[in-house]
């Protein structure tokens, strides 16, 4: 079948199918969105495929990997479907490098892929394209297997301009390979000049959507990434990662409250995934979803509704399935509990939970533990604690360099900075503390947060704003929170401070307008913070 043929196929099939898994228990259509994506297989492994690739756009990962199995039962000789599960088996791109086992399991099902072939050579393009991350996989270390198959799906789109999914695939492999310290947002832009068009002309797209959002996933981005963060969710409300995944866009603008409520639905989806035993799935998407609505809670000082969520978390023994989503919810969210709130003395007493999980797999995550507890300590006075998580770190940063893990290692170095700044304070070298925290300050700016999480546990220059207030700097102070709030909009601390450096240095009418915000942002609240209690005092002032 020509190329011609192979897109005059079939008009652009709607998944909205019998139901069969999750969502069978409320006997809801199953609604993934709209995809097409002809191959040269019978009519019913097309349809399957077309099933298959809406879920793999939404990283729906296991239902996905059975639909692309499902695609060989109808059609044995369908090679794209090996391809499909090689995809599959390797999770989310934007938390590769993928776990050894996984990586061995994809690689079985490429050498599938090629040994049973395609009919069309488009289809055995992308074969070749996604084989060229598999070339040497066993020495070859991952950014430069990424960089090659992105180079490939280049190549492919270009052959087959009107191939709406190469386009796609195209666009996610520059969102994959786009380096946390571009600032010019190369690849991002250049993913975009791809996407939105598409997304104009099908709006019901999953993955068009799904990848406009990671590729505005930066501070100076995130408005951009509104159309689509609040379509994505319409388009596959059957998948929790579609439910939860406008929060990455939501997190970086302070839309708390649009956060709480799409990431309460992903967790509540992902929750009747356990009771079906599909623990895996629920690892990735309850726990991602905790950690994200943890965050917004705490922002809008709704501290009963995460003490509920962060005593679910602590309650979970084991799992399953191990991944860095996981480890890093289970670090995260009790850390954000403490640090949000400034409790010190709570952050200092910090434990790895559950005990049973591998963390030595995992030392990025323990990191972010680490750091608060070290944060805390040293601003309990606890100096010879926080050294102690200094040290902590600094073995943690050694295993990150010796397994590759370069983006997490700097961030490790940044926490090592921070926490010997807090250090320094505590110590009284002044000129030390804000040089540490400075320094820390443009290092995390510099680069950029990982999209696992909503948002760092707290930001360095709202760290040093508070530094420049304890040492009596509020003028100095206000203007590093109004930096803050700029890039991380919304905050609670950030404002509080702000108000209070505001306050102190003598400008009052700031003061009131940051008071009155905290108020605002606060309006739903369900714990009187000791911070609103002021704000209320300043405000009944004439």
């Amino acid at each position: 079948m020509t190329v011609a043929k192979l897109f005059a196929w079939a008009l652009v099939i709607v998944l909205c199918l019998g139901v069969s898994g999750p969502g069978a228990q409320t006997a809801k259509p199953e609604k993934l969105g709209e995809v097409n994506f002809p191959v040269s297989c019978n009519d019913a492994a097309q349809k399957e495929f077309n099933r298959a690739m809406a879920l793999f756009h939404s990283f729906w990962f296991d239902p996905a990997k059975k639909s692309f199995s499902k695609v060989l039962q109808h059609d044995p000789e369908c090679g794209m479907a090996h391809w499909g599960i090689a995809i599959m088996s390797m999770g989310n791109p934007f938390a590769w490098p993928p776990n050894p086992n996984a990586l061995k399991a994809a690689a079985v099902a490429m050498e599938e892929a090629r040994r049973v072939g395609a009919k069309s050579t488009r289809e055995r393009d992308y074969i070749d394209a996604l084989g060229a991350f598999f070339k040497d996989w066993e020495t070859t270390e991952h950014r430069p297997r990424v960089v090659a198959y992105e180079k490939a799906m280049e190549g492919v789109a270009t052959r087959y301009p009107q191939d709406i999914e190469a386009q796609i695939l195209y666009a996610l492999a520059l969102n994959i390979t786009a380096l946390s310290t571009d600032k010019t947002f190369a690849n991002q832009l250049k993913a975009a000049g791809i996407l939105e068009p598409l997304f104009k002309k099908y709006p019901n797209h999953p993955g068009i959507a799904h990848y406009l959002i990671h590729t505005y996933d930066y501070a100076e981005l995130a408005d951009r990434g509104l159309p689509a963060a609040r379509a994505f969710s319409r388009i596959a409300p059957s998948v929790p990662h579609a439910l939860h995944m406008p929060s990455h866009i939501f997190s970086r603008v302070g839309l708390w409250q649009e956060m709480v409520e799409d990431n309460r639905a992903s967790y509540l989806a992902a929750k009747s995934e356990l009771k079906e035993a599909t623990l895996d799935i629920g690892t990735y998407d309850a726990l991602h979803a905790m950690d994200y609505m943890v965050f917004g809670l705490l922002q809008q000082a709704q501290d009963k509704g995460a003490k509920q969520l962060l005593d679910e978390v602590a309650a979970i023994r084991k799992v399953n399935v191990e991944n860095f989503v996981a480890a890093y919810a289970f670090a995260a969210i009790p850390s954000r509990f403490a640090l949000e709130r400034g409790d010190w003395k709570q952050a200092a007493e910090l434990i790895l939970s559950p005990d049973s999980l591998s963390w030595n797999k995992f030392p990025q995550a323990e990191a972010i533990l680490v750091f608060a507890r070290g944060l805390g300590a040293a601003r309990a006075g606890n100096i010879a604690a926080a050294h102690k998580d200094v040290e902590r770190l600094q073995t943690l940063k050694k295993a990150m360099t010796e397994a590759k893990i370069g983006y997490w290692a700097g961030q490790t170095d940044i926490q090592i900075k921070t926490v010997n700044a807090w250090i320094a304070l505590a110590e009284k070298r002044h000129n030390d503390a804000l040089q540490l925290m400075r320094a820390a300050t443009e290092a995390e700016e510099a680069s950029d947060k990982h999209p696992v999480t909503p948002g760092n546990v707290v930001p360095s220059r709202e760290l040093l704003a508070e530094m420049l207030t304890a040492l009596n700097q509020p003028a100095q102070a206000l203007a590093e929170y109004e930096r803050s709030l700029k890039r991380d909009p919304n905050r609670f601390r950030g404002i509080y401070g702000a108000a209070r450096a505001a306050e102190a240095s003598g400008n009052r009418e700031a003061a009131r307008n940051y008071y009155i915000k905290l108020q605002t942002l606060t309006a739903n609240r369900d714990t009187e913070r000791p911070e609103l209690a002021e704000a209320k005092a300043f405000l009944e002032k004439r």
